[in-house]
């Protein structure tokens, strides 16, 4: 500093101790300016207190001598001391060198730079809020400063701001929002702590209204949430907590949808704090602000589904996921299934964040590849806010569907989550079934890939859905439409779809005219769809039949109409080219409609006959079942037409006789033991009237070898009263009918050449798999 200088009004003795090393000095020397400045105001000479506070800012506190700065430093506390509540005149000039000290390299001067702004706020009080803005910057990166004493000092300062502050009804929070949302991303820990102490003290001002502005910093708390730091997390969650009790408390004043996406970033997030703590506020927000939510469903979808397969270690998190997706399901009603377009004056909303939801990233439909990605980029947003005017809701299910679809196609989903998937699915089928019916061709592939599932309940869940789908209404079309998928295409020759209403295939020309397809009113163009890609997958996933086969089927008649999965299946399986596999599926149906408790009714229904559905449907079963002779007649002994079941046993010597064939014969005598014939037992002791059946029986036991079977049928007709009572065919003619041998609406005559045609069928395909064979075995010896 040039000694010559003018410093006036400054004395040359302040001058020199202004710059002196000592602060005991220095001290005199504010002392000194405390007297001269009071003096002025006295005075009330603004010019020279101006010079004074300029000449300690420029040439002292600004200035490049480490000891001038200190010394210009303590001369401004002094003025501002000395100007008492007229230093509010003045901050501007006061407060902006000493926060420039706070930079400063020198610890020892950023301690005292910290020390005049205390003794200048502390005169000032109130009158420093207009500065609030700066005061807090400089505070914000004191409270980060690595030597102690510094950091003590910006406690002390920072503790006197805020008594201020609390004692004021002036601060500017409109101004402040801007600065604490920048500083509220700050990865230092102590920063951290700064902000949510103001945080926290401002939200305990009453009259500072900080829930407006929360949608500004909630992102910020949340990555505060995760600090390493113990005290930190805990801070943040009492300030969490505050701002939830006031939102419970005020749930009208909030900007709720402007938060969702925030919530739905960190709902996802690995910290288990975090995403607690998110979801709860995420369960809360959907149960405050009901339907003002479901814009943005598919995004609350997409963070909620998978925290419904965690285990017990993160069993909090799944049960607040759990109510939370509860209540987001309630919202849904069936007011979502009107159309979309505006009524007459009324605004059409604005467009639901839903629809741009695809095209976000980590959103329901992942990258290019088409991958699900449930991860959210921290920051980035995924919705677009909803306007604060009370606009209709419109739920728009493109994005929610597009969720679903992506969450159950996950195979390394959790099964509580594909439960869940299932669950929601068949709510917006029975909600908004019109809606719903637009998704149904992009949902069908997935659907009937999930049959294959490990678990049965998702299983069942997947059939009520596809039970639903083949049931409803609203799914009623003059074309049930092409198949979903290429594995699920079946070409012309294969499964094709029926036209409803069609004449039955029971007729040839010179029969009676009896519908084979469904008539009940509760199917829809989709049932034969779905009937038929059934059938494809157990076509080409033998072990799914095999395994799953009769649960899946036997659930379907309880969901469904019995008759009309049977009818149905029939109908298709008679166009079956692979006639294996026909055979197989034959051989199942049969099985499960005389043993399965749920086809009791149909049982009852087809063995009597009595009326001209059951004899339709019998018809039906018949022509389709002649792919397995065996249980051609089971079907006959179930329906009593055991004269006609004695026709078949007759023709099987024509047959093929293998071992598989045994088997099933085998299986058959089994079932005659079994409670499902204990009326075709009792019909043994009336020999008079059911001749056919006694000798049905014995045709049975002829076929069999000296095996087990054999004894169980032998012994079982030994016990037939009267036995010289069969008599032969010609002494017969006299004797009473049975009551199933001459059913005036059923041609036996053309249903036998059906069994004929269908057995020989079967025959030229066994022979030529057995000339392939040949053929290759001899180009093997060639």
């Amino acid at each position: 500093m040039n000694p010559e200088k003018d410093f006036a009004p400054l004395t040359p003795n302040i001058v020199r101790a202004l710059n002196d090393k000592l602060y005991e000095k220095r001290k005199v020397a504010a002392l000194e300016i405390e007297k001269l400045v009071r003096e002025f105001v006295a005075q009330n000479n603004t010019v020279q207190i101006k010079h004074v506070i300029q000449t300690l800012s420029q040439e002292f506190a600004l200035s490049q001598h480490p000891h001038s700065r200190k010394g210009g430093l303590i001369g401004l506390a002094a003025c501002s001391i000395a100007l008492g509540k007229d230093s509010g005149l003045y901050l501007k000039e006061l407060i902006e060198p000493v926060l420039t000290c706070f930079n400063d390299a020198d610890s020892r001067l950023r301690y005292y730079a910290c020390e005049a702004l205390y003794n200048i706020v502390k005169v000032a009080r109130g009158a420093v809020l207009p500065h609030f803005n700066v005061l807090f910057d400089g505070l914000s990166k004191l409270a980060a400063d690595p030597d102690p004493n510094v950091k003590s000092g910006s406690e002390l300062l920072d503790r006197l701001l805020k008594d201020i502050v609390t004692e004021s009804n002036k601060f500017d929070l409109v101004s402040f929002i801007p600065l604490l949302r920048e500083r509220i991303y700050s990865n230092n820990q102590y920063a951290r702590q700064f902000i949510i102490s103001w945080i926290l003290v401002l939200e305990s001002v009453p009259d500072i209204n900080l829930l407006d502005y929360l949608p500004e910093i909630l992102d910020g708390l949340f990555q505060i949430l995760g600090d390493n730091g113990k005290e930190i997390r805990k801070m943040c969650e009492v300030v969490l907590g505050e701002f939830l009790k006031e939102i419970k408390k005020n749930p009208s004043s909030v900007k709720f949808a402007e938060m969702a996406n925030i919530l739905v970033i960190h709902c996802q997030t690995t910290d288990d704090l975090i995403q607690l703590t998110a979801m709860c506020w995420m369960r809360e927000f959907v149960q405050l602000a009901g339907r003002v939510m479901l814009p943005y469903s598919s995004g609350i979808l997409t963070a909620v589904l998978p925290c419904l397969a965690y285990d017990d270690r993160k069993k909090s998190i799944k049960e607040v996921a759990n109510v939370c997706n509860q209540s987001l399901m309630k919202l849904v009603t069936p007011e979502d299934d009107e159309p979309d377009e505006p009524r007459p004056g009324q605004r059409q909303a604005d467009p639901a964040p839903d629809d741009a939801l695809p095209k976000q990233e980590g959103t329901a439909s992942g990258g290019p590849d088409g991958s699900c990605d449930s991860s959210f980029s921290s920051g980035i947003s995924v919705f677009t806010a909803a306007s604060t005017e009370r606009a209709p809701v419109t739920l728009h299910l493109d994005g929610i569907v597009q969720v679903l679809n992506c969450h159950l196609s996950d195979t390394a989903i959790g099964m509580m989550t594909r439960i869940a998937v299932l669950k929601w699915l068949y709510h917006l089928y029975i909600k908004t079934p019109r809606k719903m019916f637009r998704h149904t061709d992009s949902l069908f592939p997935i659907l009937l890939q999930t049959l294959s599932d490990e678990s049965d309940e998702v299983i069942l869940k997947d059939l009520e859905v596809l039970a639903e789908i083949a049931s409803s209404p609203a799914g009623q079309t003059d074309d049930p439409g092409p198949l979903d998928g290429p594995d699920l295409r079946t070409s012309h020759s294969e499964l094709q779809v029926p036209t409803p209403g069609r004449a039955g295939l029971l007729n040839t020309s010179g029969t009676k005219g009896l519908e084979c397809s469904p008539s009940t009113p509760t199917m829809n163009s989709y049932f034969y769809k779905f009937m038929i890609n059934l059938l494809k997958r157990f076509s080409s996933e033998r072990k799914l039949l095999e395994v799953r086969g009769p649960f899946i089927i036997r659930q379907l008649c309880l969901l469904l109409n019995a008759e009309n999965i049977f009818h149905s299946m029939a109908d298709i399986l008679l166009r079956e080219e692979d006639l294996k596999f026909a055979s197989t599926m034959v051989h199942a149906l049969n099985t499960i409609l005389l043993t399965s408790t749920e086809l009791f009714q149909l049982r009852n229904q087809l063995k009597d006959l009595k009326t001209l559905e059951s004899q339709n449907l019998f018809c039906c079963l018949y022509r389709s079942w002649c792919h397995n002779p065996v249980t051609t007649v089971s079907l006959c002994f179930l329906t009593q037409n055991y004269r006609h079941a004695y026709d078949l046993i007759q023709k099987f010597g024509d047959l093929e006789v293998t071992v598989d064939f045994l088997a099933e014969v085998d299986k058959l005598v089994q079932l005659i033991e079994c409670p499902i014939f204990t009326y075709l037992r009792l019909q043994l002791l009336d020999v008079k009237n059911n001749p056919y059946l006694i000798k049905a029986l014995y045709g049975l036991l002829m076929l069999l070898p000296q095996s087990s079977a054999f004894q169980l049928l032998s012994h079982r007709l030994q016990c037939v009263p009267n036995p010289e009572l069969l008599q032969t065919e010609d002494s017969l003619k006299a004797a009473p009918k049975s009551q199933k041998a001459d059913s005036p609406s059923i041609d036996y005559a053309e249903l036998l050449q059906h069994f004929e045609k269908v057995q020989n069928k079967h025959l030229e395909v066994r022979h030529q798999r057995s000339g392939r064979a040949d053929h290759l075995d001899r180009r093997v010896v060639l």
